[in-house]
């Protein structure tokens, strides 16, 4: 019973640290550092997706109101000339709004602060993509999320069903495949939908690598499943799906994801009033 319960603990921890580092180190998350002057760096945490019907608010914080700035922005992967929009200066806080795109529309933005005769470029030579998404319900994020966290548990617990004395895998296995197809293909498709517009944009139809590793993740478990009834070491066919799980689903979140074409738009005559320049 103990080493049982030790073995939960483990796979939680690995869950855990698997799940924060792919969050963390997708295209998506928050882009954080510091303009540097000779006197109060300023610190900046910079959004790279923004959901809902509002524009994407850029906010910094300075604590000086001395600090001035502006914010550059064009759509991605297009001709348009950018568009410069000043930063509101409130004491301590500079704000600027970024217009919001259809989803999976994305711009590219830089910022430049000055404070007096120094001005600092944010985030430095390469601009900053951030993604447009629709709303999401919460009806439908939640679960989702919950049952992908569970189905990345359970391929952690199910692999270590090898150190195991008293295996437990087949009912392991089938919960594990039973979380990623409730996580990845039935809620997921619905998140796809309302975020971007689109059900499934992996293989065939597209790259997006988080519907395809989802996708590797599900064929290696079935896999397991084939294994249970032929072969005589089922467990070691657990261990490789659970690393080949964690493997896929080290890969940042989001990366190679939705993506509006905006040259198809335009050739379509579709007007978006709100990337116009203004």
């Amino acid at each position: 019973m103990k080493y049982s319960i030790s073995l939960w603990i483990i796979a939680c921890l690995v869950t855990v640290v698997s799940a924060y580092y792919q969050r963390v180190t997708g295209p998506s998350y928050p882009l954080t550092g510091t303009a540097h002057f000779k006197e109060n760096d300023v610190g900046y945490n910079l959004p790279r997706s923004h959901g809902g019907s509002t524009p994407a608010l850029i906010v910094v914080q300075t604590g000086d109101s001395t600090v001035r700035g502006f914010v550059e922005w064009k759509r991605y992967k297009t001709r348009d000339s950018w568009t410069r929009t000043t930063l509101i200066n409130r004491p301590g806080i500079l704000t600027a709004e970024l217009p919001r795109q259809p989803p999976a529309g994305k711009l590219q933005y830089r910022m430049a602060l000055s404070r007096g005769d120094e001005i600092a470029v944010v985030p430095g030579d390469d601009p900053l993509v951030i993604r447009f998404k629709g709303n999401v319900s919460l009806m439908i994020l939640i679960p989702h999320i919950i049952a992908m966290f569970a189905s990345m548990l359970l391929a952690a617990r199910s692999g270590l069903e090898y150190f195991s004395e008293h295996s437990n895998l087949r009912v392991l296995t089938y919960w594990t495949i039973g979380f990623i197809v409730v996580g990845g293909f039935v809620f997921g498709p619905v998140v796809q939908y309302y975020a971007f517009d689109a059900w499934w944009t992996g293989w065939p139809l597209g790259t997006d690598l988080t519907d395809n590793k989802t996708a590797i993740a599900l064929l290696a478990w079935i896999g397991v499943a084939f294994a249970l009834r032929r072969s005589k070491k089922p467990q070691v066919w657990a261990i490789a799906a659970s690393i080949i799980t964690f493997a896929v689903f080290l890969i940042p979140h989001s990366l190679l994801g939705s993506e509006l074409d905006y040259k198809t738009l335009d050739r379509q005559n579709i007007k978006i009033d709100s990337v116009v320049s203004h």
